[in-house]
């Protein structure tokens, strides 16, 4: 399982590498292509998708590549525009298919597309900031660099449980850890890349914190509906949102605190 797991990890890197370094329609692509997937684990976890593609399946998975055409056009202007487009155009199918699909259905659809499509969308658009270059790597390091210190450093003197209820192997300790670690990473990142110290650290360490709460609400989904994992596409770590659940809460916080604290 761990060399599985090493495996995996490494092939994420790379594509994480190369289409980020990229930029561009190869990052938005690429992007689309993951929230697409994401949201499919979601509504398969929600019993939106049991055993075919629906109309309103299908009109979610539709209204998420709108959004991102117009959030590419101008976020400012579009963005916001495609999220209300999106609500309305599910709610016209809701009406017009009556009574195939109930209220409940139609929010975890517009849902969708909110907490995966819209929410990862901030990883292009925090590449596309003038010092997006630079900035866009903080989601990871804040988020991943958040999961690994705390597990390290839960494991080694974790004794208070966090959540004990949701998830009873994550320690307070631990959450100390992981905001610490990625603090560092930010700090160091910043040195080595001759930027403000103390910025990145801030950040990161805001985005750490930010991090652990997407990680126990992907959590919590997973247990209210009664599921180990959201897929497997991923060998060894599970499906998309099992991967990017803290990546999805960082990502807009790191592009509202870039342009805030950085002014990128």
């Amino acid at each position: 399982m761990f060399i599985t797991r090493l495996i995996s990890g490494i092939v994420l890197v790379a594509i994480a590498l190369i289409t980020i370094i990229t930029g561009g329609p190869v990052l938005l692509f690429t992007l689309m292509a993951i929230s697409v997937i994401g949201m499919q684990e979601l509504y398969k976890a929600m019993k939106l998708h049991i055993r075919s593609f629906g109309v309103l399946e299908i009109t979610g998975y539709l209204c998420a590549a709108a959004y991102y055409v117009l959030m590419t056009l101008d976020f400012e202007k579009y963005g916001f525009m495609g999220v209300m487009l999106s609500l309305i155009v599910l709610m016209s199918v809701y009406v017009f298919t009556y009574p195939k699909y109930e209220a409940s259905q139609v929010m975890t659809a517009f849902f969708g597309i909110l907490y995966v499509a819209v929410m990862l969308s901030f990883i292009y658009l925090t590449r596309e900031l003038s010092d997006g270059k630079l900035a866009v790597w903080l989601i990871f390091l804040c988020s991943w660099g958040c999961d690994t210190c705390a597990y390290c450093v839960g494991v080694l003197f974790g004794k208070h449980k966090m959540a004990p209820v949701l998830s009873p192997k994550k320690s307070i300790e631990g959450a100390v850890g992981g905001v610490a670690g990625a603090s560092l990473l930010g700090g160091i990142y910043a040195a080595v890349f001759h930027s403000t110290v103390w910025e990145y650290a801030l950040i990161c360490a805001v985005g750490a914190l930010i991090s652990m709460v997407g990680d126990l609400a992907a959590s919590a989904i997973k247990r209210n509906q009664g599921i180990k994992d959201y897929g497997k596409l991923i060998p060894g770590h599970g499906g998309i949102l099992d991967r990017f659940d803290s990546v999805i809460f960082t990502a807009p916080v790191i592009y509202f605190l870039a342009r805030t604290i950085l002014g990128a």
